[in-house]
């Protein structure tokens, strides 16, 4: 006598206790390419700012046009998950007076921008790990650029 051994369903259980594991895999792979893809725009529009900012023309440009170029720059590639948007208050220009174009030449321009960057799937899970040490399910990406005046 055979003995009939069949295991119909087992590759659906085993499918349906790997499932989370993939998810978390899957979506974790996407949201943090997502804040690495915010970072770099964050650096580009700082460096944008700048260099619109040293760039040897009369009149200079002020310290509100510099903050526009980033904000502009910021604007088009941002990747948002809520209605945060990068602001002039999220930006530092320094000095923060407007040298004239006589005596500027040489002297640093720094453009630094804070933006406060918020998780689309992970942001309740991080929280609830780090015991709500993780406020707004948010983190500061952050970016400096110095250059010289030309």
């Amino acid at each position: 006598m055979k003995l009939k051994c069949t295991q119909k369903g087992t590759s659906t259980v085993e499918f349906a206790m790997i499932l989370p594991f993939l998810l978390i895999i899957f979506f974790g792979i996407m949201e943090f390419g997502i804040l690495l893809y915010d970072k770099a725009v964050i650096t580009n529009a700082s460096r944008e700012a700048a260099r619109s900012g040293i760039a040897f023309k009369s009149p200079k440009l002020s310290n509100s046009a510099i903050k526009q170029v980033a904000v502009d720059y910021a604007g088009n590639y941002l990747i948002s998950s809520s209605s945060v948007k990068l602001s002039s208050a999220d930006i530092n220009v320094l000095p923060a007076t407007p040298l004239s174009v006589a005596t500027i030449s040489g002297t640093p321009l720094t453009v630094g921008i804070t933006y406060p960057y918020t998780f689309f799937v992970f942001g309740n899970l991080f929280n609830a790990y780090m015991n709500g040490s993780f406020t707004d399910n948010q983190i500061i990406l952050s970016a400096t650029t110095v250059m010289n005046h030309e």
